[in-house]
């Protein structure tokens, strides 16, 4: 059974954002180095897998196995992919952001 997809945390939300950043090329490495580099934290490897594995578990990605390389020692890459409901939630994620930032919000009082 399908967990409901309708609430996601901060990290879920920066693995699909990194994802879609990623394109074509969206696979464990690459995902973990664009987290790295946007966040300026280490992300171990454990922490994405758990987390793109929860994120399947919602119906947010979908990933496959693609075709083994001699780069890679003849293993084969886990590919990830957005499904059309994780874009929808990232879009009314950001929209509530919007609504919620605000100077007063934020503490400044002028």
């Amino acid at each position: 059974m399908k967990k409901a997809a309708n609430y996601i945390g901060e990290f879920e939300e920066l693995v699909l954002l990194a994802i879609v950043n990623q394109g074509d090329n969206a696979y464990g490495v690459t995902i973990r180095q664009a987290l790295e580099e946007a966040t300026g934290r280490s992300i171990t490897i454990g922490s994405l897998y758990t987390t793109l594995g929860r994120l399947e578990e919602k119906g947010l990605v979908r990933s496959w196995m693609g075709k083994p390389t001699a780069e890679r020692g003849g293993r084969a890459k886990r590919h990830y992919e957005l499904k059309g409901s994780a874009r929808l939630l990232l879009r009314d994620v950001q929209s509530a952001r919007q609504r919620l930032m605000s100077l007063k919000a934020l503490g400044d009082q002028t």
